[in-house]
Formats: C-alpha cells, structure tokens, sequence
C-alpha cells in the first residue's frame, strides 16, 4: 500500500508542476487556449482524482 501511495504522490507531484509550466505557456500563445482548452481541462481533471486518490491512500497509509 505504501508503494501505490508513493507513486500516486509522484504521479501528483509531477502533473503539478507540468500544469504549473505548461497552463501559462498555453494561455500565453496565440490561439493556443482555442486548439488546448481539451487538453488543460483532462489535466485538471485528472489532478483532481489523484488529489482524492492520495488522500484516499493516505488513510490506509498512516
């Protein structure tokens, strides 16, 4: 349970910091927001669920 913790906190850690670079750069281009808006919603989404799934894990883990 420990190691499904840890990789769903990589997982976290690691789409933070690509949505922390990669939301500023998107809405910084010209007709970048129209031809990703898809894209940046599915990563928010998905950073969503893994901040449940973390705290989900962390129950079991503590």
């Amino acid at each position: 349970m420990v190691v499904a913790f840890q990789l769903a906190l990589f997982a976290l850690v690691s789409l933070s910091f690509l949505l922390v670079v990669g939301v500023p750069v998107v809405l910084a281009s010209p007709e970048g927001w129209s031809n990703t808006k898809n894209l940046v919603f599915s990563g928010a989404s998905l950073w969503i669920g893994l901040v449940f799934l973390v705290g989900i894990l962390n129950s079991f883990v503590v």
